[in-house]
Parts: structure tokens; C-alpha cells; sequence
């Protein structure tokens, strides 16, 4: 290979391991890799630029400004109340997952699973039906639903795209449909017969009631005095027998002591401290602490009209990677965070320096008449009843209809996808269907940035001859074989990457590697292309391969190891269907 096709190699595999490491942003990794490409010419800049003109990184714009129309009015409120009726436990998951690939199938799945959610926990409590049976099928079905059609997730637009660049006719709105219900039904018969006796069956969060504080929470405590804890050693008070909270870190001026069991607790110490909400509550007053997080703030026993709700941090919000200190809840929101939750991971660092990431569950000091505002902070999902929308409910009929006619306008081919996708948000807009601020608030920029900017790198690998090499590469370990085995090979790797990369970057790699190996094959590559298109989509075997997956990966109580035992069986499950009627609906023959 030529040095250009050992530097985009280099490249690509950079960007995949820091993809998988989750160290930078993926956004930020995308143009590092965009910036590469440029300084070393492997690209020309129009080249390079032209990923943000492209059609798909267009209408994946306007889509998610659809999509911040009908669930910003309450379009979704009808499903939502129909839901709360339910009390058997196996037909609130069958109903829910029938519902979440209904609609996922055009409404952004993320904004779905974040509407549902809180609703879903409600549900679960009245019912005492764990979350963990619940939420995991959620957002597996949000996944399947978005795979059935071109506009429902952005990885199928961007296939579509790639596709037309690479001379192919691209696809309908309704072409992934005949494979995406098929799909879907079998996963949903899975998730409801053998996934459903894998799932662990947590029952501690179904006990708690709408407004309580489940869960392992970390917070701080500041010793004042008076206290019975001064002069004391840690590890003689037994914490963790008499109150059932274990001291993370004892922090006393500037000096943080990570390993703090052998320390004399001093006046004005501050412990970061892990238990159950309650039982700090009650460590708390029997101890003789404050609150540190809010010390202007009255503490547990006397806040008289204020509520304490969890809410989850979202995807695709600007509160990712911005401490609590630099969105000061306290002035924007007129609340104090007092604890934060991520992952069940034991969190050792003060939280006000804390940096928020999709999944956290933070706990929230509020008084109760500002808590409507709370529920509207875009990227933050309140646990408990939802609020009625009164102001915007009228505009709900038409944000569906609206909706509605770009699908069926692009579906029957009278207008390309983007063009009616653009007008649809200008008909919102010019009716009151949602504020600009909110579009642009949910507007996944990150998704879209990253499109941009990896999309030149499938040109890098097709001008520098690497796709070749690759493809030479797979078609040595594949033989004389046939398609089929080309076409497993294609949808494996996708498969692997996915869960490593994410489902965009996956689709920009293998897209290209899909095609030339129908090519070298001398076969249609459609299939190639569909199959990167499914395996991308669907990502069940990590809680972080999917934002979805992340979102309930806390609530629901759940493990690494709970993805890997029912999400892998999943995806050979989809594999095999795939493998029997892909070649049926696209046939290898040209």
C-alpha cells in the first residue's frame, strides 16, 4: 500500500479505538480525523467540506426538528396516557415495545425513550413491576422500530446517501419496511419468551414510590460544630454498619484524602459520602453534617414546599460535559443538585467539578412551583408524573399532520426525502409548532458535525486504494464461498463496530468495504448495503453502543453483563433472519 493508504489505515484505527475509549466526544473525534485528512492532502478541501453539504447530514437536520415538533406540542401524550392504565407487568412491556416500534419508525428514537421513561417508572412503581423487565425491551424496541423505515433512524439516511454516492439508486421511505417488521416481530418475540426469563429481576426500584430517591447516591456533608464525629478515627465510627453509607473522600482545605478511613475527622471536614438517600438523611442529622452542595439551602427535615426529584441526563444535550458549577442550577433553575448517579459506579470526585454524561441520574433540590420549569429544561428527563401541556397541546394535530405528509410525500417519490423534510419544518415554524430555540436545542449537533466530518473518510479510503486492500483482505478469508458468506462477513464486522464506534461511524466504514466486496464478487451490492444498514441500526449487546441503551441503563438497575447475555443472542438472531431474506428481497443477481 501507498503511504497515503498507511496513513488513512493509521487514521482509522485511531479514531475507532478513541471512539471505543469515549475519552473525546465523537463529534470532536471526527474533526480531528477531517483535520488529518486535510493537513496530509489524502483529500482536497472541497473534499473535506463537502460532508456537511451532503443530503443525508441535511435531512437528519431537519428530521430532528420535526421530531422537536410533534414530541415538543405533546403529540405523544395519548400513547403516554393509555400506558398509565396498564397494570399486568408482561402486557405493560408487550404494550410498550409494540408502541416504541410503531412510532419509532418515524420519530427520533432517543426523544421516545425520553418521553416514555418517566411514564414507565410511574407505571412500574404503581404496579410493582421491576423497571429492569421493562425498560431494556424499550429501548431495544425503539431500535427495531427505527430500522423499519428510511427517516426513522439516522444511520438509514446516511446508508441511503452513501449508497447514491457509490452509483446506486438509493432507497425508498418504505423500502427497509419488508425486513424491519420482520425483525421486529421476532425480536419482539424473543424479549417477551427468552429474553424476558434473562433479565434480571430487580424488584428494589419497583418499591419505590414516584417521588422517592432510590438507588446509591453520592453526596457531600460538611462536618459542623458539635458533631460526634470529631476527634474520631473513621474506620472506629462504622459507618457503613450503624447508617449504611461508606466515606468515599474526606476533604479538609485544598487537601483531598482518597483513602480516608484512618483520618481524625475535624471541624468543617468535607465527606463524600455513598449510601441510600434515605439512610444519609438519617446519617445526617445524627451526625451533626450539613449539606455542602447547599449550604445557603435548608437541609432534609425542614424545606417547607420543596421536592426532591431525580431526573436523567439525556443524549444530545448541552448539559454533556458541562459541570454543575459552569450551569449553576442554583440561579438558571432556582434548584441545588445534591447528588449525582452514574452507571452504579462509586463516584470520587466533588460533584459541583463533576463533568455530566449521558445516563447520569442526578438528585435535585427544588422548590415545588418551579418544577414545571424544570420539566421543560431541554435534555433533562424529570422521573414522575408528567405535566399537562395546555399552551401547546393545540398545536399537537397539526405537528402530526405535518409529520405525516413529508413521509407520505416522500414515500410516494413526488419530492426527495430533504426537500420535503425542509419544507415540513418550514410549515412547522410558520404554524407555532415549536420555538426556534427549542429546535435548535434539539438539534443533535453532535450527529451531524460527526457526519461532516467522517464522511471524507470514505472518500480517503476509496482514492488511497485502502477499501481495496480491505476488501482483498476479506475476500482471502471468505474463498470461493459465495455472496453469502461475503454478505455474513460484511454484517458481522458492521455488527462489531457498532457496538465499538456507534452506529454512524460504523455505516461510513463499511458502506464502501460492503460495495467493493459485491463488486469483486460480481454480484449486486445492494444486499451488502442493506446488511450494513440493519446491523448499524441495531444495537443491543452494550449499554453504551446505543443512546437509547444508555438512558435505561441506570434505571433499569442494570449490568454490563445483562446487555452481553440478552443482547448478543439477539443480534445472531437478527443475523440469521437477515442472512435468509436479504437475498431474498434484494436478490445477488443484478
Amino acid at each position: 500500500m501507498s503511504w497515503q493508504a498507511w496513513s488513512v489505515a493509521g487514521l482509522l484505527a485511531a479514531a475507532m479505538a478513541l471512539f471505543a475509549s469515549e475519552k473525546l466526544r465523537y463529534d470532536v473525534i471526527g474533526l480531528l480525523v477531517l483535520g488529518m485528512l486535510l493537513v496530509l492532502g489524502i483529500v482536497t478541501p472541497a473534499e473535506g467540506l463537502s460532508g456537511f453539504s451532503n443530503e443525508a447530514t441535511v435531512a437528519i437536520a431537519a428530521m430532528f426538528a420535526l421530531n422537536a415538533g410533534v414530541v415538543g406540542t405533546g403529540g405523544l401524550d395519548p400513547v403516554v396516557r393509555m400506558l398509565v392504565r396498564i397494570r399486568r407487568p408482561w402486557l405493560l412491556t408487550l404494550t410498550i415495545m409494540l408502541m416504541m416500534a410503531m412510532l419509532g419508525a418515524f420519530i427520533k428514537n432517543t426523544a421516545l425513550v425520553a418521553t416514555f421513561l418517566p411514564v414507565c417508572l410511574t407505571v412500574c412503581a404503581r404496579t410493582r413491576t421491576p423497571p429492569s423487565q421493562v425498560l431494556m425491551p424499550m429501548s431495544f424496541a425503539a431500535q427495531m422500530g427505527g430500522v423499519c423505515t428510511l427517516i426513522g433512524t439516522s444511520s438509514n439516511l446516511l446508508t441511503d446517501s452513501l449508497a447514491r454516492q457509490e452509483g446506486l439508486p438509493g432507497f425508498g421511505v418504505f423500502e427497509f419496511t419488508k425486513l424491519g417488521v420482520v425483525l421486529a416481530l421476532f425480536g419482539i418475540a424473543y424479549m417477551m419468551t427468552i429474553g424476558r426469563w434473562l433479565l434480571p429481576r430487580t424488584s428494589d426500584d419497583a418499591k419505590a414510590a414516584d417521588d422517592e430517591v432510590a438507588g446509591k447516591y453520592v453526596t457531600e456533608l460538611r462536618v459542623k460544630a458539635g458533631s460526634p464525629l470529631i476527634g474520631q478515627p473513621l474506620d472506629a465510627l462504622r459507618l457503613g454498619d450503624k447508617y449504611g453509607v461508606s466515606v468515599l473522600e474526606l476533604v479538609r482545605g485544598d487537601e483531598h484524602m482518597w483513602a480516608p478511613q484512618a483520618q481524625m475527622v475535624a471541624e468543617e471536614d468535607v465527606l463524600i459520602v455513598r449510601g441510600e438517600w434515605d439512610r444519609l438523611g438519617r446519617f445526617q442529622y445524627a451526625a451533626g453534617l450539613v449539606l455542602q452542595p447547599s449550604a445557603r439551602a435548608v437541609n432534609w427535615g425542614g424545606m417547607a414546599k420543596r421536592v426532591m426529584v431525580r431526573a436523567i441526563v439525556a443524549p444530545n444535550t448541552h448539559l454533556v460535559g458541562q459541570t454543575l458549577t459552569e450551569l449553576d442550577f442554583r440561579w438558571t433553575y432556582q434548584a441545588v443538585v445534591l447528588a449525582v448517579q452514574r452507571r452504579g459506579e462509586v463516584l470520587r470526585e466533588n460533584i459541583k467539578h463533576l463533568r455530566l454524561d449521558v445516563g447520569d441520574t442526578l438528585v435535585i433540590l427544588i422548590d415545588e412551583k418551579d418544577l414545571p420549569d424544570l420539566e421543560r429544561v431541554p435534555g433533562l428527563v424529570v422521573l414522575g408524573e408528567r405535566g399537562e401541556r395546555h399552551e401547546s397541546r393545540r398545536k399537537a394535530p397539526v405537528a402530526i399532520a405535518i409529520l405525516v405528509a413529508v413521509i407520505v410525500v416522500s414515500g410516494l417519490g413526488l419530492l426527495p426525502i430533504v426537500v420535503a423534510a425542509l419544507l415540513g419544518c418550514v410549515l412547522m415554524a410558520l404554524t407555532g409548532c415549536f420555538k426556534y430555540a427549542d429546535v435548535y436545542e434539539a438539534m443533535d449537533w453532535k450527529v451531524i458535525v460527526l457526519l461532516g466530518a467522517v464522511l471524507p473518510l470514505g472518500i480517503a479510503m476509496q482514492k488511497t486504494g485502502l477499501a481495496q486492500h480491505l476488501v482483498d483482505v476479506g475476500m482471502s478469508l471468505v474463498g470461493d464461498q459465495g455472496p453469502l458468506m461475503g454478505l455474513l462477513m460484511v454484517y458481522a464486522l458492521t455488527a462489531l463496530l457498532t457496538e465499538m464506534m456507534g452506529h454512524n461511524p460504523s455505516v461510513v466504514i463499511m458502506l464502501p468495504i460492503g460495495v467493493s466486496v459485491a463488486h469483486a464478487m460480481q454480484v449486486n451490492p445492494t444486499p451488502f448495503v442493506v446488511a450494513t444498514a440493519f446491523a448499524a441500526a441495531t444495537s443491543f449487546a452494550t449499554p453504551v453502543g446505543y443512546p437509547t441503551n444508555t438512558m435505561v441503563y441506570n434505571q433499569g438497575g442494570y449490568r454490563f453483563g445483562d446487555f452481553l447475555r440478552i443482547g448478543v443472542p439477539m443480534i445472531m438472531l437478527f443475523c440469521a433472519i437477515s442472512m435468509v431474506l436479504i437475498p431474498r428481497f434484494w436478490p445477488f443477481a443484478s
